[in-house]
């Protein structure tokens, strides 16, 4: 059952970061799916924070459906080439509030991880939050969420691995690689769409 589990989540993730990488609002559904599965693969594995970070992403992908819709009917109007990536500037504050919450979280999420006798609490809970993080940027349309995910992906991989979780390290090399190649696309194609929100 979890290596069934394994392989739908490596296919049904392949296929979302493509259409990440195309900025297509269907990644959004996609992701509902891949992170549903991949609850089931975590919590068989005792890797507790990352299926609640799947939970993290399910509700995200949401907000994240709600957001991307509501920046594509602002730009529709605007000129632009067929390959546009819509983006919106970083703002500093964002950085700083970022920061501030990885380092608020990383120690009570570990210590909680540790009572439940999760296998790798600190990378877990590293992962986790930077994982959150990024998701939110995505939501967001920063192009420098693909820089979080470079980490958090090779990370998730090597932590895939070292708990005999093959299928997900594929899923999760194939994540670090497409990130690489996602951040150079979006700078490549990013037009600017500013919200308020």
């Amino acid at each position: 059952m979890n290596e069934f589990m394994e392989i739908f989540t490596l296919v049904t993730g392949i296929l979302y970061i493509i259409l990440e990488i195309r900025q297509k609002n269907s990644m959004w559904v996609v992701g509902i799916v891949t992170g549903l599965a991949a609850m089931v693969v975590f919590f068989i594995q005792g890797l507790y924070a990352s299926m609640g970070l799947n939970v993290y992403y399910v509700a995200v992908s949401f907000w994240g459906l709600f957001c991307w819709r509501r920046d594509k009917k602002k730009m529709r109007s605007e000129p632009r080439p067929a390959e546009s990536i819509y983006l919106n500037p970083l703002p500093f504050s964002t950085v700083l509030f970022s920061v501030v919450i990885f380092a608020a979280c990383l120690y009570p999420v570990t210590l909680l991880l540790t009572k439940l006798a999760d296998p790798m609490p600190w990378l877990d809970s590293g992962v986790t939050i930077a994982s959150a993080i990024a998701t939110y940027w995505l939501s967001r349309s920063y192009s420098q969420q693909w820089l979080i995910w470079i980490v958090a992906d090779f990370a998730t991989a090597m932590m895939c691995y070292l708990t005999g979780q093959y299928w997900m390290t594929a899923l999760y090399v194939v994540y670090s690689l497409s990130a690489i190649y996602g951040f150079f696309h979006w700078r490549r194609f990013g037009v600017s769409c500013r919200t308020n929100l």
